[in-house]
């Protein structure tokens, strides 16, 4: 008896931390300018950039997570936030190119993302304060859909 209280001692200290061990995300950000020259921290932080984890293979209800970069660019998803499956991980943020990539995770995997975010140039820009008429704010033409959609 005392034999069987051993093996199941055993087996519960193997696997009870393979339960703990769920996917998981994690990286750091880099912002860059538009020649892909790193930014210093100290001049722009990426602190607050939204990372979202969009699982392509799950149910609507666990399809989508998302976390905020710290000072340095870090970034990790909850503890059991994510489960099996294939994620498109974007990085976003105003100002900045969005980033994407494709990650595929399996029940215990553990996946480091670097992602660089390139800041994009301001061109002209037409001011809707001096526009003349409706038809000069429209910014994207044959982009907009005011019309709800049909039931």
């Amino acid at each position: 008896m005392n034999c069987r209280a051993n093996l199941l001692f055993l087996l519960a200290v193997l696997v009870l931390p393979l339960a703990a061990c769920s996917p998981k995300i994690y990286g750091a950000l880099q912002l860059v300018d538009a020649d892909m020259i790193p930014i210093p921290v100290a001049t722009e932080s990426p602190e607050g950039t939204i990372v979202n984890m969009i699982n392509t293979t799950a149910s609507l209800e666990k399809a989508s997570h998302s976390v905020s970069a710290d000072k340095m660019g870090n970034f990790q998803s909850g503890k059991r936030a994510l489960s099996k499956g294939t994620y498109k991980v974007e990085a976003s943020r105003i100002g900045y190119a969005t980033v994407t990539q494709t990650v595929q995770l399996g029940y215990f995997t553990k996946q480091e993302l670097k992602l660089r975010l390139k800041k994009i140039h301001e061109g002209r820009r037409k001011s809707i304060g001096s526009a003349k008429s409706d038809e000069d704010k429209i910014i994207n033409p044959g982009e907009v859909n005011i019309r709800p959609p049909s039931m």
